[in-house]
């Protein structure tokens, strides 16, 4: 048997982009259980199969494994919170989701991308989870994007574009790069700030970013958004990323916890970097929308 380091497989498994998928189905009593998975997919046009990977962990565990019925619901962009509460919330996890039931009693969620309700066509025993196998019985599909996760985060493909799509104004992108408990910065005569490069006024390929900053001797790893904000005349893209090169000489190595003593070109950037902070304590990342003044933080977790 090889004996792998779980915590290394496990982020090689979360490099693969995936969507979010709350499961449900009904105890013998009637109660509603959920969870959120990522181990979803389909497996079959003819028969209509697919598939989802209960762990045996899971508190409703044995709900799954002799349910006769189950629901997959695919979630949308913005339902993050949906996803946090059947991850992880101890409680009525129904209680503040707006749900109704199939044909079969499995509970639905609203404002989904997909539905499908599902009866069990096998289940099979693998290693720490099962493989649950269902047959669509039927499904609804109303369009819009689904929320992804990828690297232990959520990400929206609609955000991410409009992070790269810089519209009327000039645009600053920044990277905020890590790098184990450091973050790599930029010394400018009015403070400090993360790396950023001047864009033309049109998008920019992730590729094209990253090869302007490998050509500044600053190779990175692009993940997701993390700030948008724009002034008068200027729009600023900050994304996160990942280095694992000697830094530069352009840059200084920070360690997270002194981020908040630093004295920063500006104040937007400040706040962000704050942010930042706290957030790499609390292991979830935000994407903020706004201005330099105020906005709102679109919310995102390390892991599901």
């Amino acid at each position: 048997m090889t004996d792998f380091d779980h915590h290394a497989l496990r982020s090689a498994f979360g490099s693969y982009m995936t969507g979010v998928t709350v499961v449900t189905t009904r105890k013998a009593s009637g109660e509603p259980v959920g969870f959120t998975a990522n181990s979803f997919t389909s497996v079959s046009l003819d028969p209509p199969l697919l598939l989802v990977c209960p762990g045996k962990f899971l508190s409703s565990f044995e709900s799954f494994a002799t349910c006769t019925h189950f629901a997959v619901k695919v979630l949308s962009e913005g339902q993050e919170d949906v996803s946090n509460t059947f991850a992880n919330f101890k409680g009525d996890r129904f209680a503040d989701a707006a749900h109704h039931s199939d044909a079969q009693g499995s509970p639905l969620i609203d404002g989904t991308t997909a539905q499908f309700s599902c009866a069990v066509e096998r289940f099979l025993d693998a290693g720490d989870h099962s493989i649950l196998i269902g047959r669509v019985q039927s499904f609804t599909h109303v369009g819009g994007r689904g929320l992804g996760y990828v690297g232990g985060q959520y990400f929206s493909l609609g955000l991410e574009r409009a992070a790269l799509d810089p519209g009327r104004n000039a645009t600053i992108c920044g990277v905020i790069i890590r790098q184990g408990n450091h973050v790599l910065m930029e010394r400018t005569p009015k403070g400090f700030r993360p790396p950023q490069v001047s864009l033309p006024n049109r998008g920019i390929l992730r590729a094209e970013l990253a090869e302007a900053f490998a050509k500044r001797g600053l190779p990175i790893r692009l993940e997701s958004a993390y700030s948008i904000f724009e002034t008068s005349d200027t729009r600023y893209t900050y994304l996160l990323a990942t280095s694992d090169a000697a830094p530069s000489t352009a840059v200084e190595a920070v360690a997270v916890d002194h981020l908040t003593k630093l004295n920063y070109c500006s104040r937007p950037v400040s706040d962000m970097m704050a942010r930042f902070a706290l957030e790499t304590r609390e292991r979830a990342f935000g994407l903020y929308l706004g201005d330099a003044e105020r906005g709102d933080v679109h919310s995102s977790v390390e892991r599901i």
